[in-house]
């Protein structure tokens, strides 16, 4: 379950990951973030991304060409 929704959908890297960035700043640490992109790039950005800040990819899947991510807000960079 997801606090928090982004479209990015149509974007190409590195917008997906920059946005989500920027979303993130929003949260509080434990809220939960779900991305939705079509770049098939997004995928290894995301894990980077979530690995670098300290977050937690908690789902990745895709449907229809659609990449989906569910991401929770760390509680600092590692």
């Amino acid at each position: 379950m997801a606090d928090w929704e982004l479209d990015a959908k149509g974007l190409l890297c590195p917008l997906p990951v920059l946005k989500a960035r920027k979303a993130m700043k929003q949260l509080e640490a434990g809220e939960r973030l779900r991305v939705h992109a079509t770049d098939p790039g997004s995928v290894q950005d995301m894990d980077s991304f979530c690995k670098s800040q300290g977050h937690k990819l908690m789902e990745t899947g895709e449907i229809d060409g659609i990449f989906n991510f569910l991401i929770e807000k760390g509680y600092g960079k590692l």
